[in-house]
């Protein structure tokens, strides 16, 4: 899908997000402008594919944060609930993820995450 020049731009790296939240929402944005170079520098070096790519990415809309425990600040690990709607050639859809964050040299990195069917 092409980018969309009505999304934010990626975080400055030497501002990290400072919760994991934070990060799933600039890892949204990234996905929504077709950002690899974010997706993978945010991705926990021991569980990031050797094959990431955007080649199917559909158009996501709109992102809802629906539930977070721990990942604030002074946390190590959280967990991030959300809900991201998206269009691609087949329709509309959502994807409902419970994504798992920790800590990795003091940033934020994303685990992995289980999908609700």
């Amino acid at each position: 899908m092409p980018d969309q020049p009505d999304a934010p731009a990626a975080p400055d790296p030497t501002e990290w997000p400072a919760t994991a939240e934070a990060l799933m929402r600039s890892r949204f944005e990234a996905y929504r402008r077709g950002d690899l170079d974010w997706i993978i520098a945010t991705w926990h070096p021991r569980t990031l594919p050797s094959d990431v790519n955007l080649d199917n990415n559909p158009r996501w809309r709109a992102l809802q944060i629906v539930d977070t425990v721990a990942g604030g600040e002074h946390d190590e690990f959280g967990i991030v609930e959300f809900r991201a709607t998206y269009l691609c050639d087949a329709g509309h859809g959502v994807m409902h993820e419970r994504s798992r964050f920790e800590r990795v040299d003091g940033r934020w990195v994303y685990v992995d995450g289980g999908i609700f069917e």
